[in-house]
């Protein structure tokens, strides 16, 4: 009993100083984001933009440039690694990732097709249809993955999402050439946050944090669907209807965040790994510190590619497929296991 006992405080304290890990990582992510870059910045200019009403050509850098841009990196990052925690876990697929299953590539064909067949459209309607879009790329990759008996196998899936986004990446493409508008099509495809306005953000948001709250409230069923469809039902769960809203809820995170940089692939699959590693298996921890996480990850990711090359910019998606496809490549020599 005493052993016990005394195991339960440690525990308590490793997770209290996790989370602050976390919250200590994101800061700091966010302090770095705003001083580094083409202009030289200091803390006290942030703070100074931040707090008060000071005007001057600095102050007005970080409030209208980088300030809505990064917090454009914390609402895409925490959606997408939301999102792909929710996937793993619905699908028991430690593949899974939204740019992996075709979500974001039919996000992008429709935000394509809708520059070029729409070009008055508001952004409230590109939004809605990358919603679409992904609707359609997610349900190929499934329709595909199903066509052979034995079920939803990892690699299948992989295998169909890697076709799938092959093709309708090509409808991109083709639309942009045909209707002279690849330049506009190719600002998204490169995943970037350059020109993120404080409109986007204000139309974006309200998306991506109706996604991540539905996530929390429904983590307790996502632990429990990941750990068998038989113990789920077991224990009283209506897991078609379930699976119904976790898609609906992993379409609306991905919808936001195409709409808002374009594609960007890997942050699904790293964040969710890489946040069961260290707090375990229960997803009523994994989701939050996946947003935390997944927002840190996508702020240094955007400050790499303002600096390592500035005044010129990187794309933010080859920094984040640096990192995410050896991942990837580790996740599957590992099994799928990785850090889980």
């Amino acid at each position: 009993m005493t052993t016990a006992n005394a195991s339960t405080p440690r525990k308590d304290r490793r997770r209290r100083y996790r989370w602050a890990a976390a919250a200590v990582l994101l800061l700091g992510s966010f302090a770095a984001a705003m001083v580094f870059g083409a202009a030289d910045t200091t803390l006290r200019d942030v703070w100074r933009a931040l707090a008060t009403r000071d005007t001057g050509e600095t102050l007005t850098l970080i409030r209208e440039i980088r300030l809505p841009r990064e917090v454009a990196a914390v609402l895409v990052g925490s959606a997408l690694a939301v999102s792909g925690a929710v996937m793993q876990g619905m699908t028991r697929n430690p593949l899974a990732d939204p740019g992996l299953l075709g979500l974001t590539a039919g996000a992008n064909a429709a935000l394509a097709a809708t520059i070029a067949f729409l070009p008055s459209a508001s952004y409230f309607a590109m939004i809605i249809a990358c919603f679409l879009g992904a609707v359609v790329g997610s349900g190929l990759v499934f329709g595909l993955g199903a066509m052979r008996k034995g079920g939803f196998s990892p690699l299948r899936l992989v295998l169909a999402g890697a076709a799938v986004s092959a093709f309708l990446y090509a409808i991109s493409e083709g639309i942009g050439l045909a209707y002279k508008i690849s330049k506009d099509v190719s600002m998204w495809t490169a995943g970037g946050l350059v020109g993120t306005s404080w409109e986007q953000i204000r139309l974006i948001t309200p998306f991506v944090l109706v996604g991540i709250v539905l996530a929390l409230l429904l983590s307790r069923q996502i632990t429990i669907l990941s750990l068998s469809e038989e113990a789920a039902v077991g224990l009283g769960q209506r897991t078609a209807q379930l699976k119904a809203v976790l898609f609906g809820l992993t379409i609306i995170l991905t919808g936001a965040s195409v709409a808002l940089v374009g594609n960007l692939t890997f942050v699904g699959l790293l964040i969710p790994h890489i946040a069961r590693g260290i707090v375990g298996t229960d997803y009523r921890s994994v989701i939050p510190f996946s947003a935390i996480a997944g927002g840190a990850f996508m702020m240094l990711a955007d400050t790499l590619s303002r600096t390592i090359n500035a005044p010129y910019e990187t794309p933010v998606a080859a920094i984040v497929s640096m990192v995410g496809l050896p991942f990837f490549l580790f996740v599957v020599h590992k099994g799928g296991k990785a850090f889980s």
